[in-house]
């Protein structure tokens, strides 16, 4: 499926941060989804690149440029790679901030990995467009995703037909001092049903009266070009002794725009600034180069687009194949993958070179060819056939996906996609104390009823108190009254708002027993722990809510997690809202419930309320949150800052409690376990 995808960047800088609308819909369409975040200050972005930029520049590369300093620094390639790591790191890190996440999770969530995606930046800040945006790992992630530059303001321009055989290209060939432009001369004159038209090393009217006077769908130039310093205008170098600004072009264009013209390629050096100033043209494709582009690499980016383009890949996949290609050159041209850029007018959807080509066919001479009476019974034929047999091989997939016969492959390919996710980083939001099975050596000597005992709990609690976490989740059973010893603990338990202790709901349908709660503990202050296992017993599923049985000892209605985070985000501001159709709502976000028969689960036992669980992606689950062990905690090395406003569970590691679960998770063909405390 195609899809569009806009990054509209507001008013803003990275000293100051950005804040940024992310629209989602299918191409033609108007979008079907719009939500709000902030890209947050990053001051260091900018030197990261320029110094990597300063690196490449100085490096002793053939290239395109006008003007570059006559002596060169001695930086390696190795030191270049080095400088671009760097920044790809920065700048990857930068795009999982936390006030960005809701536009990394909405892309997940809409786009699959299969759809032709196009990405909109649209902004007017230079700093952001000079930024190699193709390194955002969610672009990488998804295959038949390309993104490009677009200018803020735009509008679509009435265009006059064009009737002709072939498409129609304007090639300027223009001052080649020092680089060879013809091989950009073969590599033109070798496409399939094309009309190229050279200028070489023309004057200036002889390019204005070729773009006045005739139709061109693409106009091409190889050749010299800079970015001037106010990075708002570009200069391309015609002949030996005479340059053009695109302001001086800008009759010409227009008109040329008006007459059809689809695609504009720079394929020359620094090619930003004529990007920007060509997008206020309303062109509605350009293709330009970000940095100076050595020879080789020029031509190799423009064989490859070339091939993939008029083969029937789309623009934006074909530029994606040719700059991935251009890696293949990186051991002599490093970060040449980095060179092109895509420039596009939101207002015109890109055309294919084959609808280029019928775009020049008039209505009357596509039907010239007409079908007899028997041909046309014959397709008619075959249509209904095609019909028939496509709805009953629909009948049968969806028969059999009701009756479940599909649900074990679904859930196979569900646990694929969760594993093909961009990493995340831990929630700080979040810290996990855990019990291990040191810590429950070191605890023989107190009485110990499970994995902690009342004196260790005590000291624990009274230390976690002191920073003052936003809610604190016991995911430890304690069926039992607490020591008469420790009597402070008690009275903690009893009245303290902000712990929430666990307990088992019982389930007369499978025969499970429950878990009584604690006795000192407020019922209101109680989640259960039920987990939910499919047929395989991983985990995929996870109760919010469910109603007790009367002979059920424990009688919480909402799980633990619930319970912790409804706290935390109450002090947020965000309430628990229920929809009209029983949905749950916190915010903008709304929990639609799992029903037997919802996706790939088709007759499942749809007890309560149940959601997919969202695993954090990471080379492991386990590693969701910071931890820390009970041990440390108690020896004083707690860090005020990792529990202040922040949810702490305290549940045990120790594989001697076996509290372990299986996950959608393999390495190496091995399924991986997480702590119930995790989960």
């Amino acid at each position: 499926m195609d899809k569009l995808v806009i990054l509209n960047v507001a008013e803003g800088n990275l000293e100051t941060g950005f804040p940024i609308t992310l629209q989602i819909g299918e191409e033609n369409t108007r979008p079907t989804v719009e939500i709000t975040a902030n890209l947050p200050a990053n001051p260091e972005i900018s030197p990261h690149y320029h110094h990597w930029q300063s690196i490449y520049r100085n490096l002793k590369l053939s290239s395109r440029p006008i003007g570059l300093p006559k002596t060169i620094s001695a930086n390696t390639l190795a030191e270049c790679q080095q400088a671009a790591d760097n920044f790809k790191v920065h700048f990857n890190n930068w795009l999982t901030a936390d006030s960005f996440r809701p536009i990394r999770e909405k892309f997940l969530e809409k786009l699959a990995l299969e759809d032709n995606i196009r990405i909109l930046l649209q902004t007017k800040d230079f700093q952001l467009q000079q930024l190699p945006w193709h390194l955002w790992e969610l672009i990488e992630h998804y295959a038949k995703a390309e993104i490009a530059l677009s200018s803020p303001v735009y509008e679509q321009v009435k265009k006059t037909p064009y009737i002709g055989e072939k498409v129609k290209i304007l090639a300027i060939l223009g001052n080649s001092q020092g680089i060879d432009t013809q091989t950009d001369r073969f590599l033109l004159e070798s496409l399939p049903n094309a009309d190229v038209t050279f200028l070489v090393e023309p004057e200036r009217q002889e390019i204005s009266d070729q773009l006045w006077e005739q139709h061109w769908q693409i106009l091409f130039f190889a050749g010299h070009s800079s970015t001037q310093e106010l990075k708002d205008t570009g200069k391309i170098y015609i002949n030996q002794t005479e340059s053009l600004t695109i302001t001086q072009l800008k009759y010409a264009l227009r008109k040329a725009v008006a007459r059809g013209l689809q695609l504009a390629i720079f394929n020359s050096c620094d090619g930003l600034g004529l990007a920007r100033e060509l997008a206020s043209l309303q062109i509605p494709q350009i293709i330009v180069m970000r940095e100076p582009v050595p020879d080789k690499v020029a031509h190799q980016f423009l064989k490859y687009f070339l091939s993939a383009f008029s083969q029937g890949n789309s623009c934006y996949l074909a530029v994606r194949e040719a700059r991935e290609r251009l890696q293949g050159l990186e051991n002599q041209y490093p970060c040449a993958s980095w060179l092109p850029v895509i420039s596009q007018n939101p207002a015109e959807v890109p055309l294919t070179w084959h609808e280029l080509c019928s775009q020049n066919l008039p209505d009357s001479s596509q039907t010239l060819v007409r079908s007899t009476p028997s041909k046309r019974k014959i397709k008619l034929f075959n249509f209904s056939v095609i019909l028939v047999v496509s709805t009953l091989i629909t009948g049968l997939v969806m028969g059999m996906r009701y009756l479940g016969l599909l649900q074990s492959l679904e859930l196979k390919a569900f646990d694929q996609l969760l594993q093909l996710r961009p990493s995340e980083k831990p929630d700080s939001r979040l810290l996990i104390v855990a019990v291990t099975e040191e810590d429950v050596r070191n605890q023989q000597g107190e009485k110990p009823r499970g994995s902690l005992s009342d004196k260790s709990l005590a000291q624990l609690l009274a230390e976690l108190e002191k920073y003052n976490p936003a809610v604190i989740g016991l995911d430890i059973y304690r069926d039992y009254p607490v020591d008469d010893n420790y009597p402070e603990l008690a009275k903690l338990m009893y009245n303290s708002t902000r712990l929430v202790s666990v307990c088992k709901v019982s389930n007369p349908r499978t025969g499970r027993a429950g878990v009584a709660p604690p006795p000192e503990v407020d019922p209101d202050n109680l989640g259960f722990s039920n987990i939910l296992l499919d047929s395989d017993n991983v985990v995929r599923r996870h109760y919010l809510a469910l109603t007790p049985p009367p002979s059920s000892p424990c009688n919480a209605s909402y799980s633990l997690s619930v319970q912790l985070a409804l706290r935390y985000l109450y002090n947020q501001g965000i309430k628990l809202q229920f929809t009209p159709e029983g949905s749950w709502k916190l915010g903008k976000l709304t929990f639609k419930p799992l029903e037997s028969h919802t996706g790939g689960y088709q007759g499942i036992d749809a007890l309560g309320h149940q959601i997919l669980l969202n695993y954090r992606t990471s080379s492991s689950p386990e590693i969701i949150a910071p931890q820390i062990s009970l041990g440390d905690v108690l020896a004083g090395k707690l860090n005020a800052s990792v529990v202040q406003d922040r949810i702490i569970l305290i549940g045990t590691t120790a594989e001697s409690f076996r509290d372990y679960s299986l996950t959608p998770y393999t390495v190496n063909g091995k399924i991986q376990i997480i702590p119930g405390v995790v989960l």
